[in-house]
């Protein structure tokens, strides 16, 4: 991938003198890539967008490669808005990440917060070898509840493929759009502003993923909760998935999951943000 069109970024960490750092950072406007750790145990980067947020017509890009032995945490400054778009112009986000041997990547943003109107399409693919880790967090919200948008959108679409030494291990895609029935309607989102996937795969982090399938095996069942959630075993890995009522029941929920980073990053992905 080039950087020739706007919004284009590629992010590189490579191991050096036992420590994994940023040996590459660009992007182009309307992304941008904060590095506030571009080395130790762990290299932290942060994307953000100009506005904060997707207009129509914002396409952005993002390449991604670990090298041999590297950690690296990627996150978001805020929720990713996506604005209204009345003319129906493209806006999207694409991530293809290179996970090398023994390196593992965290990829934890804030939701997306797509407001009335607005269209977005996503699609974020991962090539892991057969020794690395990932741990992916790909959710949404209702939109601006608090001014009575719920699932008002046009139009999103999050498309996420993994592979474990080309071999693709899963292909999750969710389709929101209103045009297929009522989005709010009781038997399709009904009382829930918030869906999560949440992925931990790899060899690196059987350990982690195998305690998550053990802990979901455990949990009872609770008629009408507010957070509802369940579990799948992958190759390598354990799939999550989350609807809840409130964002901020759903954030906590997969922050006490993925209690295992701070271990993996040296330091709580969490803990300088909320």
């Amino acid at each position: 991938m080039t950087l020739e069109h706007s919004g284009a970024g590629h992010l590189r960490i490579e191991l050096s003198a036992g420590q994994s750092t940023a040996t590459s950072v660009r992007a182009r406007s309307p992304l941008r890539i904060l590095v506030p750790r571009s080395r130790g145990p762990s290299v932290w980067a942060c994307l953000s967008s100009l506005g904060g947020g997707l207009v129509a017509g914002d396409e952005t890009s993002l390449t991604i490669t670990l090298g041999a032995g590297t950690r690296c945490c990627v996150t978001t400054q805020a929720s990713t808005k996506v604005y209204r778009n009345p003319l129906v112009r493209p806006c999207s986000h694409r991530l293809s990440a290179q996970i090398g041997r023994g390196s593992c990547l965290v990829m934890i943003p804030d939701p997306v917060q797509a407001f009335k109107g607005s269209r977005y399409r996503q699609d974020q693919e991962f090539k892991l070898a057969s020794d690395g880790g990932l741990v992916l967090v790909d959710w949404l919200c209702a939109g601006r509840a608090a001014r009575g948008e719920r699932w008002a959108f046009s139009r999103f679409q999050s498309r996420n493929e993994i592979f474990l030494d080309s071999s693709r291990v899963v292909l999750d895609s969710l389709v929101l759009d209103p045009a297929q029935g009522l989005l709010q309607d009781t038997y399709r989102l009904g009382r829930f502003n918030c869906l999560a996937l949440v992925l931990v795969i790899g060899k690196a982090l059987e350990a982690p993923s195998q305690r998550l399938l053990e802990d979901f095996a455990a949990r009872p069942l609770e008629r009408q909760a507010a957070l509802v959630s369940s579990a799948s075993p992958i190759r390598q890995g354990a799939l999550l998935r989350f609807a809840g009522h409130e964002v901020q029941e759903v954030a906590a929920r997969i922050r006490q999951h993925l209690a295992f980073t701070a271990d993996l990053l040296g330091d709580c992905p969490w803990s300088r943000k909320f």
